[in-house]
């Protein structure tokens, strides 16, 4: 566990073979559980450090608040500990959020930045709107992901995590992610309800640079755990594709 002032956050790393890093960051309400098969096909490529943040996966709860830019601040202080220099920073869902804003903050911890099915749709930023699009993706899931969601909602409590829907909510992706200067994967699956094509091309529009829109057929939100191969195949081509253009304008 490490601990940053009163929060407390828990990594889960295995080491590969080649020296690229990725760093994954789940959604609200969830832990690094969900993100494990995406762990185990992207520790073929590389080292993989799964993060629980604060008030989710059975950590702690703050005493008070953890606004995003908060967050985003304890968490690069975490990954500074661990050695970690420029990684390939993955979010899931609120987890894009985070990554969005370690990215923007920390330039130096940023060596690509994926966002899988990223939230929230600023036509659709209310809590009724965003409820009516999770109950409809839990229809599109396959029960196992949807136990692995509801466990962790248990764990997490409804308390935390309304306060931690407040800032998710309130949080300016589009704008955000043009202070990223790192090259920008956005992945989605097919289906999605909640991380729509049409906002996702908005958030590619919005990108500074390198951005590229990926989906996934017959997927929906959790795409991550039920096509983590596929996943994991992107995130690959995706960074050589962003190393090469690295290399290239190095050379010139």
């Amino acid at each position: 566990m490490h601990r940053v002032g009163d929060l407390c956050f828990r990594s889960i790393r295995s080491t590969g073979r080649s020296s690229t890093v990725f760093v994954l960051v789940h959604g609200i309400g969830m832990s690094h559980r969900y993100l494990a098969r995406l762990h185990a096909a992207l520790s073929e490529q590389g080292t993989v450090i799964s993060v629980d943040l604060p008030g989710f996966g059975g950590l702690p709860k703050p005493a008070g608040d953890a606004a995003i830019g908060e967050m985003a601040d304890a968490l690069g202080n975490v990954l500074d500990r661990l050695g970690v220099g420029a990684a390939v920073l993955i979010g899931q869902s609120m987890g894009t959020q985070w990554v969005v804003e370690l990215a923007a903050r920390r330039p130096d911890l940023a060596r690509a930045v994926v966002l899988i099915g990223p939230v929230a749709d600023e036509r659709r930023r209310t809590v009724m709107q965003q409820a009516g699009l999770l109950a409809l993706d839990t229809v599109g899931e396959p029960p196992g992901a949807n136990a692995l969601v509801l466990g962790d909602y248990l764990r997490c409590g409804p308390l935390w995590y309304l306060t931690q829907l407040r800032h998710m909510l309130d949080y300016p992706i589009e704008e955000r992610i043009a202070s990223v200067d790192a090259p920008v994967l956005i992945l989605r699956g097919g289906r999605d309800p909640i991380a729509s094509r049409t906002w996702c091309r908005r958030l590619r529009s919005s990108a500074a640079r390198g951005t590229m829109l990926i989906e996934v057929p017959g997927r929906v939100h959790n795409v991550q755990h039920t096509a983590p191969g596929a996943v994991a195949s992107a995130i690959r081509h995706f960074c050589a594709a962003a190393d090469l253009r690295r290399r290239e304008n190095g050379a010139a």
